[in-house]
């Protein structure tokens, strides 16, 4: 693969370089605002946990039942550890238990910012 500027490559990665959990919801309309309430709350308590990087709350252009949650990890250990913690336990895994069943967790290979 050709690199290009402002990109960066970390072959062989295992399970140590960082890790991007992408969930995916089918939100009836009706449901939106509780929706948005519990991953917002989901996201508050995962975001006090070592290794959080970041996350993103973003809902389909062409099917708007369709939400997904995004976090960035420093690694899938930190994420692990921060699912096991009391307040994630009672305040996310509920919202994380109705994901679309399919994997979430994903080592980050190649990352791109924008030149600015």
């Amino acid at each position: 693969m050709a690199r290009t500027p402002g990109m960066r490559s970390t072959p062989g990665l295992g399970h140590n370089g960082a890790v991007i959990v992408i969930t995916r919801y089918t939100v009836p309309e009706t449901d939106t605002e509780s929706f948005r309430a519990d991953a917002e709350a989901a996201i508050d308590v995962l975001s006090r946990r070592p290794g959080f990087r970041g996350h993103h709350i973003g809902r389909a252009v062409d099917d708007p039942s369709l939400w997904t949650v995004v976090t960035e990890w420093d690694g899938v250990g930190p994420y692990r550890r921060a699912l096991s913690n009391f307040d994630v336990r009672v305040t996310a895994v509920p919202l994380l238990s109705r994901a679309i069943d399919e994997p979430s967790a994903f080592e980050t290979c190649d990352q791109r910012s924008a030149d600015r």
